[in-house]
């Protein structure tokens, strides 16, 4: 069964849920900007953008008619990107799975020196500082992953976004399929349509 999205996506998740890839991913597919909002917050040697210039970098970049957004940040910016969306993808993957990841993602990104934004790079001594989740990607993933859970579930029956489709993709399994049946044509999710609170009460037990 095909499925169609709004104009302007936007992909939420963990850390290491795969928010950037299938974010790049769907921009390929559908043929439109991608929106990577770590570039957008992160300047050289990891000194977060002024809320300032975070806001006015996102407004520019969501200026245009279509785009792919990957990230969170919801704190700094929900206000400004959300609004704006069609659709929003959340990639709710189990904890142990993303730790996982996140663990080979580090190491690899530290081995091959990989460039991130503006000349970021990993580095072992912070991945290794899991006492610290201001330094630690994992530590920060592991502190973080089930208030952003939980933040997710209630945003899909919060009155602001009754107009937004929404799609919870609990798997990579799910994630390839969804992919594979996205057209590049626009509608929207029927509020009926989406999740009910107790539902979502239910599928998180």
């Amino acid at each position: 069964m095909r499925q169609t999205i709004g104009q302007r996506v936007i992909i939420i998740g963990g850390s290491g849920s795969g928010k950037s890839t299938l974010g790049e991913q769907l921009a390929q597919r559908l043929g439109r900007p991608f929106i990577e909002l770590d570039a957008l917050h992160w300047e050289p040697d990891w000194v977060p953008a002024t809320e300032a210039i975070f806001r006015a970098r996102i407004s520019a970049a969501t200026a245009a008619e279509a785009w792919i957004m990957a990230g969170n940040y919801t704190s700094k910016q929900q206000h400004i990107s959300w609004p704006l969306a069609d659709t929003i993808v959340w990639l709710d993957l189990p904890l142990m799975m993303v730790l996982w990841r996140v663990s080979w993602r580090t190491g690899r990104r530290v081995f091959l020196r990989e460039e991130l934004w503006n000349g970021n790079r990993e580095n072992l001594r912070n991945a290794l500082s899991v006492w610290n989740p201001d330094r630690s990607i994992l530590a920060y993933m592991v502190r973080t992953h089930g208030t952003r859970r939980r933040a997710f579930a209630q945003a899909l029956t919060d009155p602001r976004w009754s107009r937004t489709a929404f799609v919870r993709l609990r798997s990579p399994a799910e994630i390839a399929q969804w992919l594979e049946t996205v057209t590049t044509a626009t509608a929207h999710v029927a509020t009926s349509d989406r999740l009910t609170e107790q539902a979502i009460e239910d599928q998180l037990g």
